[in-house]
């Protein structure tokens, strides 16, 4: 009977119901969604009774799904009332495993929806349930880690490198393809008819050979959380200067992390000279509307004939803003 086909599309079904007629109680065809097949019921009486249980088998007995689903009952008339369950998550095993009260009463057409969230494998030896859907990202973690274990051999091995980067205090080995993808700066150096290009060699004599590790390890995505932190302002300058904007990103919300009177003005003059917005609004907020000024006025005589006017006048504007009269 039509009244009793169940649509699906993805990890979705749907059940229309015409009407119940003279009888109280429906049950569905069976429908497949993941490797089971499944029934929906309702059963009408001072409230609605709503079902969802697998079909008997083989299947469902030696592997039952541990499913996590949301189920939705709406009336198809005018005056159109939806209901939805909470998340359940639970073993199904036999149609007494869950059941759903809806306290309303339907009259003529309506519809329930059962949208499945998760459909887990139960194991009946133990251990942990299995999905039965593939996970995207599962897949592009395994793919990425891969990945970076073999960047990391490269750098560190300098597995087929072909440049040398001259720091302050020593060499290192890299790649131009690496370097090229990471920077446009970089990649124009190796483009153009530069002295980089003909002599596979990079001069960044303005960072250490430890500051300018880090930097690599970055582009070749194997850095350290430590190593960040400890050359995040040697790092916020290459960013710069390489127009590398995921790190130079990266940089300035780091240093939005700790603020504090010790590095204010130190931070607030970064912010100015790299076009740090987020930084520079971080920092004003911090010594205004917070009153941190007071806490650094001995060294803002100092700070004061070193920073651009510009930078001055945005600090005038933000006592103006914050010190208004009442």
């Amino acid at each position: 009977m039509a009244d009793s086909r169940v649509e699906t599309i993805s990890r979705l079904a749907q059940w229309r119901i015409d009407n119940f007629g003279p009888c109280s109680y429906k049950k569905s065809d069976p429908f497949k969604i993941g490797i089971w097949n499944w029934h929906l019921s309702v059963e009408k009486n001072r409230y609605l009774y709503v079902r969802l249980f697998p079909e008997p088998s083989r299947l469902s007995k030696e592997q039952p799904p541990f499913a996590r689903f949301i189920i939705r009952v709406s009336n198809g008339g005018v005056n159109r009332r939806l209901y939805i369950s909470q998340v359940n998550e639970r073993l199904l095993r036999t149609c007494e495993d869950f059941v759903w009260y809806v306290d309303c009463t339907i009259h003529g057409r309506f519809i329930v929806d059962v949208e499945f969230l998760e459909l887990k494998i139960y194991p009946l030896n133990g251990g942990d349930a299995s999905s039965v859907w593939p996970s995207d990202g599962m897949m592009q973690s395994v793919s990425a880690q891969s990945t970076l274990r073999c960047l990391a051999r490269m750098l560190d091995e300098g597995i087929l490198a072909d440049t040398v980067i001259h720091t302050a205090d020593g060499t290192l080995k890299a790649h131009k393809a690496v370097l090229s993808a990471s920077s446009p700066v970089f990649q124009s150096m190796f483009h153009h008819d530069l002295k980089e290009k003909e002599s596979s060699t990079i001069y960044i004599e303005d960072m250490s050979v430890e500051s300018c590790m880090a930097l690599l390890s970055y582009l070749y995505g194997t850095i350290k959380q430590e190593d960040f932190w400890k050359h995040r302002l040697a790092l916020l300058g290459a960013a710069n200067k390489y127009d590398i904007a995921d790190l130079k990103d990266a940089c300035e919300e780091s240093l939005l992390e700790d603020i504090n009177s010790g590095n204010v003005l130190e931070r607030l003059q970064e912010a100015w000279l790299y076009q740090l917005s987020k930084l520079k609004k971080g920092c004003l907020t911090y010594l205004f509307d917070f009153g941190k000024i007071y806490d650094v006025r001995d060294e803002i005589n100092n700070f004061f004939r070193q920073a651009d006017r510009e930078l001055m006048l945005e600090m005038f504007q933000e006592v103006l803003t914050v010190w208004k009269p009442v």
